[in-house]
């Protein structure tokens, strides 16, 4: 057995074995973030019967026939996170900014006197559905005996030894590599266990299948890094149309794409007196994907004030690849390894089908001076699928999805008043968990508050929004699965520049 220094993966590798994709993946691409225009953000996103703006297009399609003319906005976003953690005794707090082009899009807006069909409207919108741009870190005791080492046992438990074993005068990063495309992604973990001597087999022969841990018994202290970068999209085009005075019903194909990006890195250190007393593990995970979906909607004005509105969000069938990255080392690795291995794993591409959707929508209109809006969700984060679903890895997390996830509710209210070329904004939101527990993740709280002025074809708008979200995350999902608590808060403020065509 050769001793390691390091491993760093920084190169090119097909790997014939899918990484274990599981439920936190899935359910990352599930949810969408209010985004929008700074009216659309200032209502809390409670749109979905009223219309008349780019971004509540992009929620009900039947909102651009709305229009009486043509008509476009484009928005910049402000985005601050704030994240406060707790892990056992240590806490830590992280806060993350950035700027960023959220929304853009045109309705053109065709009229016609001589039928039944009033009008007829036709756009394209832009929208980021979620923005990833997050860090976080966790700092503390773990005094429920877990180290890391528990990840590579519980990956390396029932590995034949010879699988994981360098061939005489084999380079650490060409058996790390064959590993990967022969056996997959659990036996390399493996082999970074035994190979960072973090786990011994317990028979020096290559039929062994069973491990024991080079670390003693007792506490260990853990710091761990969480970042993540990038963002989801979706491209919406728009096809609406106007019967009679009263009802409007709308379609949108939607192309969406997701560019995330995620590096962990964990430092443990312990003074248990077992052989090892300082590991670091880092992990790095690139995933681009694109997905199509479709909405249908409508509209109805009930009476001259009050509308209703109804909208279905199909599931999103995403494509979607992945690469990763890794890093480790002990205290026991040599310090003559001079080389770093190039190996980034590049997996084939797996399909995702998000939850459909359904929303229903109320409004009442006060004349010109103003209106109350409010909208209700339901989402069946169950549903949510990997496939193909004959693959026994993706069978195994869909169980699990079903299993922890539950149907969540969506409720959102809004009101505007106007004072002469000025408006007045607010809104407040809530969001279901979409786990069982609803500690994992939990109920989300928001509320807005906007201003906007008319210019006559031209509008300005300014918004503030904030979020709040508590967060169980576990470490990892296999062996060291102790959770940093997380209470995030997410504030925007955001501009739009809207006019008429």
């Amino acid at each position: 057995m050769k001793k390691l220094n390091l491993l760093f993966i920084t190169g090119l590798l097909s790997v014939s074995f899918l990484n274990a994709q599981n439920i936190t993946d899935a359910l990352r691409y599930s949810q969408n973030e209010i985004q929008g225009t700074a009216r659309y953000r200032a209502l809390s996103g409670a749109f979905g019967a009223l219309g008349g703006d780019m971004s509540a297009v992009s929620a009900n399609p039947a909102s651009s026939a709305i229009f009486t003319q043509s008509h476009a906005s484009f928005s910049g976003v402000f985005s601050n996170t704030d994240n406060n953690t707790r892990y056992f005794n240590g806490m830590g707090s992280s806060s993350d900014s950035n700027f960023d082009i959220n929304q853009g899009g045109a309705a053109f807006v065709f009229t016609s006197n001589k039928s039944r069909w009033k009008k007829f409207s036709m756009g394209v919108a832009y929208e980021r559905t979620n923005n990833y741009d997050d860090n976080w870190y966790a700092t503390g005791t773990n005094t429920n005996n877990q180290s890391v080492d528990m990840y590579f046992l519980d990956y390396a438990n029932g590995v034949k030894l010879g699988d994981i074993s360098l061939l005489t005068n084999e380079l650490v990063e060409d058996a790390y590599r064959d590993i990967g495309n022969v056996f997959g992604y659990a036996h390399q973990q493996a082999f970074l266990g035994y190979q960072a001597y973090i786990i011994e087999p317990d028979a020096d022969n290559d039929n062994n299948t069973t491990y024991f841990s080079n670390l003693a018994n007792g506490s260990f202290d853990h710091d761990y890094i969480y970042a993540s970068t990038g963002y989801n999209g979706k491209i919406a085009f728009n096809f609406a149309t106007q019967y009679d005075e009263n009802l409007y019903l709308g379609l949108n194909l939607n192309s969406h794409f997701i560019n995330y990006d995620k590096s962990t890195n964990l430092v443990e250190r312990n003074s248990n007196g077992g052989t090892i007393s300082f590991i670091e593990f880092e992990n790095n995970l690139a995933t681009r994907g694109s997905g199509f979906s479709f909405q249908l909607g409508g509209i109805v004005k009930i009476t001259n004030e009050l509308r209703a509105g109804i909208t279905y969000d199909s599931p999103i069938w995403y494509s979607i690849e992945e690469e990763t990255s890794q890093f480790i080392k002990s205290n026991l690795s040599d310090s003559d390894m001079g080389y770093i291995p190039n190996i980034i794993n590049v997996y084939p591409k797996y399909k995702l089908q998000t939850p459909s959707k359904i929303t229903g929508s109320l409004a009442y209109i006060f004349g010109t001076q103003g209106l109350i809006s409010f909208d209700y969700s339901h989402k069946d984060y169950s549903a949510t699928k990997l496939k193909p679903t004959s693959d026994p890895d993706f069978q195994l997390q869909n169980t699990n999805m079903n299993d922890k996830l539950q149907a969540a509710s969506t409720y959102r209210v809004g009101g505007e008043y106007k004072i002469q070329q000025f408006s007045f904004r607010g809104g407040y939101r809530f969001e279901e968990s979409p786990y069982k527990d609803g500690v994992t993740i939990g109920d989300l709280n928001g509320y807005s508050v906007g201003l906007g002025y008319n210019f006559g074809n031209t509008r300005l708008d300014v918004t503030y929004d904030q979020y709040k979200r508590d967060y169980n995350t576990p470490l990892y999902s296999v062996g060291l699965t102790d959770s940093a608590s997380i209470d995030n808060k997410n504030s925007n403020v955001t501009l739009s520049l809207s006019f008429n065509i």
